[in-house]
């Protein structure tokens, strides 16, 4: 299905009855990772899955947006599809999205599941400069040489340090604002009953950073998954949906 909003043409899918469960993706991802998710769900729940601006099928913004653009975003979708979501499940840079925008009213919900979720970005301050040095020194090695192979070897730097940025090319100054916002203050204010779910073996969005979100969230449940990376939610399915589910239903 697609829709306009706030002058973007917005994808997303929608299926089962019952109480409205907004997914979010993360950095990358769209909707179509999300359909066996959305499948089970859909058996009790009215699950929603919207292709974040510029991912999947949804327009690219036309200026680089940070947290707060994505989440006013959100609330501007929620309002042109008529409905109230129930629950919010944020995967990754999606449960950045939720934290910030259920912190500053920009939608609202009655549960949140944060799964893997991104947000503590303080710790990445050394990550951060080493990215930028490598970033500035592909630039300058790669510059007599032809684009495609510029794109090429700038494109194993990034890797080398653990950069996202060029997995979407296209979003590379959103990318720089989105790793550098904090949503430690925001996960303070939230007040409705959240959980977190991190795979053990999460290299991305450490079980560390699960921990402090959870201290910070008055009353939040938290959840390791053993053998499980930084999509739990798909490298074991079998664990992590029947969690989702049995908050959702409490």
């Amino acid at each position: 299905m697609q829709v306009v909003v706030d002058s973007l043409l917005t994808q997303y899918d929608r299926a089962g009855k019952g109480k409205t469960v907004l997914v979010l993706h993360g950095w990358a991802d769209n909707s179509k990772g999300w359909q066996k998710v959305a499948a089970q769900l859909a058996k009790k729940f009215d699950v929603i899955i919207v292709d974040l601006p510029g991912f999947g099928s949804t327009q690219a913004p036309s200026t680089a947006w940070g947290l707060d653009e994505y989440a006013a975003f959100v609330g501007s979708f929620l309002k042109k599809i008529h409905t109230q979501a129930f629950a919010i499940v944020g995967h990754s840079n999606g449960g950045a999205i939720a934290i910030r925008g259920l912190a500053n009213r920009a939608f609202a919900a009655e549960r949140l599941v944060l799964l893997d979720s991104a947000g503590v970005r303080r710790e990445y301050s050394t990550r951060k400069k080493a990215v930028k040095l490598v970033t500035k020194t592909g630039k300058l090695l790669t510059k007599p040489l032809p684009s495609n192979v510029k794109k090429q070897l700038r494109r194993k730097l990034y890797q080398h340090v653990g950069s996202d940025m060029l997995l979407v090319e296209h979003l590379q100054e959103i990318f720089k604002k989105v790793v550098t916002d904090d949503v430690q203050k925001d996960a303070a204010r939230l007040k409705l009953p959240t959980l977190l779910v991190y795979g053990a073996d999460d290299l991305d969005t450490p079980v560390q950073h699960g921990r402090m979100l959870h201290n910070l969230i008055a009353g939040s449940g938290f959840e390791v998954v053993p053998g499980a990376g930084h999509f739990a939610h798909l490298d074991k399915p079998a664990v992590v949906l029947p969690l989702v589910e049995e908050f959702l239903q409490r």
